[in-house]
């Protein structure tokens, strides 16, 4: 794990080396997507055996079914009760129609128009992410959405169809990786894609961007920065830190803290629990490669650093947790003191947990309702109002030098 005082030159060179080592499967990913673009089901076939030996791309009724049975009933309470908190949060996210009418009874409106297909990705283990994905689309009334899952050792995840089934999601297919999004981009042909995953999902997101919408922010490998203090439980500050990494080597884990003692009692503790972890090994790569320990002089320091890193997550552990919220401008999701750890945020508080990785929350929301929707603006003008407005507007357009737009406002005025 790395450790040193904060210094804003230091602290950037060491989240710069994370986001360019996501920029290096660029033309591997080119190449899969130009294939699958021009080769159509016989490229995805190719890559799926390839890199997966998955040669069943849609899954039969009857395989869904099955696995949908095979399904434990405390795991199905537990997503249904996830999948109500999630529904309820998110139709609060709602907004109305705006419309103005001026005094020459003029109509301008903003109207909200649903997306019409879109294409979720969900990696294969994952089943609580098609429940952050596809509950909004469902709300906002996206008419076709597609599922791109990969199967988990030749099987269909069952939480997965099940949760599937509950969206009333119809199109599946089992791939992943860019190969499934190349897929949804090019053969299922949705209108956006959405959904987080690897360096190789995030990387071929960007790549297909432009023929299809995908969200504003960079859904990549997982984050979280934990701002704690001497009255933090060490314990509650480990297994935080331990949570985001066991999601892979990618992953990154950050402490923050003006106190020096907890920093050596963290590191004891997290190697301690991580002995009685099944991933153990892919967490202790992780914080090799990507954890940090970050000890700042004063609380202007500590904004600063929360502020540049823009984290995905972010967890206040401290004894005054509100303190730090009106200063704090770059987070895609604050889980705000000792009671709300990021990880139940992953399941059933019912907040999304698709969010901005990769310093992608200094400009961008994590997914919600507006992201399946597009805003489509429409005026109405009557004829006095075209001849009061049509006035300035012909000013407008003479001085920029565009008299085609001038005649057309003309034309409307004189008749």
């Amino acid at each position: 794990m790395h450790y040193f005082k904060y210094n804003r030159k230091k602290l950037e060179n060491f989240l710069n080396k994370r986001r360019v080592r996501s920029n290096t499967n660029t033309e591997f990913v080119k190449k899969i997507i130009k294939d699958i673009k021009i080769n159509k089901k016989k490229a995805l076939l190719k890559y799926e055996k390839k890199y997966s030996k998955n040669d069943k791309i849609i899954p039969k009724n009857s395989e869904i079914n099955s696995a949908i049975k095979s399904l434990d009933r405390d795991l199905k309470k537990a997503i249904d009760s996830a999948y109500t908190r999630i529904m309820k949060f998110h139709k609060l996210q709602k907004t109305k129609n705006i419309k103005l009418i001026d005094s020459n009874k003029n109509k301008i409106e903003y109207v909200n128009v649903p997306i019409q297909s879109v294409g979720i990705y969900v990696p294969g283990n994952l089943p609580s992410t098609l429940l952050m994905n596809a509950i909004p689309a469902k709300i906002a009334g996206v008419k076709r959405v597609v599922l791109a899952s990969p199967r988990m050792q030749g099987k269909l995840n069952p939480a997965v169809m099940y949760i599937a089934n509950k969206c009333g999601i119809k199109e599946i297919i089992t791939s992943g990786g860019a190969q499934a999004i190349a897929s949804l981009a090019y053969i299922q042909n949705v209108d956006k894609i959405i959904g987080p995953g690897n360096d190789y999902v995030a990387r071929a997101k960007k790549e297909v961007f432009g023929d299809v919408g995908v969200e504003g922010m960079v859904a990549g490998p997982s984050e979280v920065t934990i701002l704690a203090d001497r009255y933090t439980k060490i314990n509650q500050l480990a297994t935080s830190m331990i949570a985001q990494s066991e999601h892979g080597i990618n992953s990154q884990s950050i402490l923050i803290t003006k106190n020096k003692t907890i920093i050596e009692k963290t590191k004891i503790s997290i190697f301690t629990i991580l002995k009685t972890l099944p991933r153990n090994k892919i967490i202790k790569k992780c914080l090799k490669k990507n954890g940090l320990i970050l000890l700042v002089k004063t609380d202007k320091e500590l904004i600063d650093a929360i502020n540049q890193i823009a984290p995905e997550h972010l967890e206040i552990l401290t004894k005054n947790p509100k303190k730090y919220l009106k200063n704090i401008t770059n987070a895609g999701s604050i889980g705000i003191g000792k009671y709300s750890p990021v990880a139940a945020s992953d399941y059933n508080v019912g907040t999304n947990h698709t969010l901005g990785t990769l310093g992608s929350a200094k400009f961008a929301s994590g997914l919600n309702l507006s992201d399946f929707y597009k805003k489509i603006s429409q005026f109405t003008l009557t004829k006095k109002g075209i001849e009061v407005i049509g006035k300035q507007a012909i000013t407008l357009a003479n001085y920029e030098n565009l008299h085609g737009h001038s005649l057309s406002v003309k034309s409307r005025i004189t008749g």
